[in-house]
């Protein structure tokens, strides 16, 4: 029986987590919020590229308007309420809101495992697993203020989920019905992709009732209630039939017919499409490959861009148990008070999904340790509530329970201390972004790898090819073969990649059931082609281009100088056969050391300037520039090129205003990212600068 002394005591734990968890979140800003590079109209910038995507969104949804084809996510669940609540404090800038919201909401994950150690009468265990679980490494670096993104409710929402199945299956209380469709209805809403983890708790759930409590009615009601909620139908139908079986349950004459209610619902569910979003996730996380061939059209190949995201690859142990724990014995130690619950309360086998997921990280990427981190906060809490429960006075227990919780939670603090993270531009390339939005007009289009598609879109109000959800193999291979091509085929390129883009909005317009393939494919179709080998080497030549119906301006930062082969990568391909294409030589040497003549570049490669050539593991090479550049104070720049050698195979630039020294081959060097940005030396027949930083450069497409 809860009494109000139970009550008073929940309520006084959740606040002094919650509290801890949003105050150790204002580190960071207060680290920084003086700090002038990472701030824009006087207020911290945002943490990660994805934040400026809701940013996008709530912006537009405030301002009551957004473009056609835009790409801004006006419809989606984390800019909508993201907008809302900046509507319902008006005295605070979006910009604060967006700041600050992603440190409130995600500390309110310290709720519901303080509400489920309360159901398993454990109030102590739910006060350790919150403070820890509010600040581990991985929960707090995806949640940290100004992390805008879907993870300030990711692993509150199936937490919440994971609370009212256990109460549902201890008191078999009706309300527990209603509140576990609400649940999965809001989750579904708020983070889409969560479909997978949701049948994992029905199938969870299902397991533990057939085995342990395959008699008691109430389990197939509460199954019926999650099936009928994760249905592959719109919300409005899903939230309507899960009131209307709710009423239903309600009367108890409908008791006899829950085993034929439940399979109607599997049925539907089943009809629905119910388990296709689950092979689809396997699909992207488990069962991928390199290069992705398109299954119809001329089956292109293309290079599959997850292979190149560092939070999609497979990482070592150390960081995986880090992430989750803060500490790899506290991990393992984690996972043996975890197995000890699961012994003592075998509920909380319905944590297992939560668990499953966070060890695919293993070989999915460390994006997925987050989902790890309550189930093995909760793992370790209660080893050490059972370790002080054993101690014989009541100040030992006190006192264990306190140190070892010290313990575990020192780690993590120390990391959130140390964690320096910037924000995702910086002032002066914000500056350029803000100079463009004053020049572009919103039709008009930003050519830029996918990284910085987000924040162009919402401080420059333009249009972009590819961003950070849209950056498939085919979508990048246009913008790729712009930024490491000649200049005049790049220019080709780019106007026809954006028309070409216009092209499939207007046709899908017309017909919503027209099967479009890449823009690549569709402009070799376009030119009388069945070869794109063809069509690109077509763009040497006098072709005739499409009409052109907006501007294109080309953003180049300098922060692209370190992914230039990953970028490259995506169109070294033959898109015929699928077989890479030999890539061009480019290293940015990170940091140098210079003995007399002698530059060392790193452990193989030496620049020997007295020779003129470029020594790499063992074999010289000749050296045909050696260019020199710098930025004077106001910002114009400065370069001295020296022809060393005609027949030279590789050119040294020597970027002195950032320290830096560049090793690359001929064509590197006259791609269009080392010709404008670097060396300033572009076509004035195809190009205009627009803006000219040391940080980045804008120029305009005049073709």
């Amino acid at each position: 029986m809860i009494t109000s002394i139970d009550i008073k005591k929940t309520l006084l734990y959740i606040f002094l987590a919650f509290i801890f968890s949003f105050a150790l979140r204002l580190t960071w800003y207060y680290t920084f919020n003086t700090y002038e590079p990472f701030l824009h109209n006087g207020t911290l910038m945002l943490t990660t590229n994805d934040s400026y995507y809701w940013a996008e969104g709530a912006r537009d949804l405030l301002a009551g308007f957004h473009q056609d084809n835009d790409l801004s996510p006006v419809h989606r669940s984390t800019a909508i309420f993201t907008a809302f609540v900046a509507q319902l404090m008006p005295f605070f800038s979006l910009e604060s809101v967006m700041l600050f919201l992603p440190a409130l909401l995600s500390s309110l994950i310290v709720v519901p495992i303080i509400l489920i150690a309360r159901s398993l009468q454990n109030l102590e265990m739910g006060l350790i697993a919150a403070l820890l679980a509010s600040i581990a490494n991985s929960y707090y670096n995806r949640t940290m203020m100004g992390y805008l993104d879907t993870d300030m409710l990711n692993i509150l929402l199936p937490v919440l989920l994971i609370w009212s199945l256990v109460l549902a299956i201890r008191t078999n209380h009706n309300r527990y019905l209603i509140i576990t469709a609400i649940e999965i209805i809001a989750y579904r809403w708020w983070y889409p992709q969560s479909y997978s983890l949701e049948f994992a708790f029905f199938a969870l759930l299902l397991f533990y009732v057939l085995v342990w409590d395959r008699k008691n009615l109430f389990n197939y009601k509460l199954l019926a209630m999650m099936v009928v909620a994760m249905m592959g139908a719109d919300i409005y139908i899903r939230s309507i039939a899960s009131v209307a079986l709710f009423i239903l349950f309600l009367d108890r004459r409908s008791d006899r017919f829950t085993p034929h209610i439940l399979g109607v619902s599997v049925l539907v569910f089943i009809l629905l499409g119910g388990i296709n979003p689950i092979l689809h996730q396997l699909n992207n996380y488990v069962f991928r490959d390199s290069v992705a061939k398109a299954q119809d059209g001329m089956g292109l190949h293309f290079f599959e861009v997850m292979q190149t995201i560092k939070e999609a690859g497979k990482i070592p142990f150390e960081a995986f148990a880090t992430r989750i724990s803060g500490h790899t014995i506290t991990f393992i130690v984690s996972l043996i008070g975890y197995a000890y619950l699961l012994y003592r309360h075998r509920i909380i086998l319905l944590t297992l999904p939560l668990l499953g997921l966070g060890f695919l990280a293993l070989s999915g990427g460390l994006r997925f340790t987050i989902y790890a981190v309550p189930v093995l906060a909760i793992g370790v809490a209660f080893l050490i509530t059972e370790i002080a429960r054993k101690m014989p006075t009541p100040r030992l227990k006190f006192l264990s329970a306190t140190l070892l919780a010290l313990l575990v939670l020192l780690p993590n603090i120390t990391h959130i201390v140390d964690y320096k993270a910037p924000v995702v531009f910086a002032q002066s390339e914000v500056s350029v972004l803000d100079n463009l939005k004053e020049i572009a007009d919103r039709e008009d289009y930003a050519v830029a790898w996918w990284d910085y598609g987000y924040p162009i879109r919402y401080f420059s109000d333009v249009k972009t090819l590819i961003d950070g959800g849209k950056h498939s193999g085919h979508h990048n291979f246009g913008t790729s073969f712009v930024l490491t091509s000649p200049q005049e085929v790049a220019a080709k390129m780019a106007r026809l990649d954006v028309e070409f883009t216009e092209r499939g909005f207007k046709l899908k317009e017309q017909d919503k059931n027209i099967t479009l393939h890449s823009t690549i494919e569709e402009m070799t179709k376009f030119y009388g082609l069945n070869d794109t080998n063809d069509f690109l080497t077509s763009l040497q030549t006098d072709i005739e281009l499409p009409k052109k119906s907006r501007d294109i301006y080309l953003y180049l930062p300098y922060r692209m100088l370190d992914i230039y082969p990953t970028i490259e990568a995506f169109s070294a391909l033959d898109l015929m056969s699928g077989k890479s294409l030999k890539r061009s030589l480019f290293y940015a040497a990170p940091t140098y050391r210079q003995e007399e003549h002698l530059v060392r570049l790193s452990s193989s490669i030496t620049f020997d300037m007295k020779q003129g050539v470029v020594v790499m593991n063992g074999k010289a090479i000749k050296v045909r520039n050696f260019t020199r550049t710098r930025y004077t104070e106001d910002g114009k720049l400065v370069k001295e090129v020296d022809t060393i050698s005609q027949d030279g195979e590789v050119n040294i630039i020597y970027m002195a205003s950032q320290n830096r020294f560049v090793l690359l081959d001929n064509r590197a060097y006259n791609s269009l990212y080392v010709k404008l940005f670097i060396l300033e030396e572009y076509d004035t027949n195809l190009f205009e600068s627009v803006t000219l930083t040391p940080s980045a450069k804008v120029f305009k497409l005049k073709i």
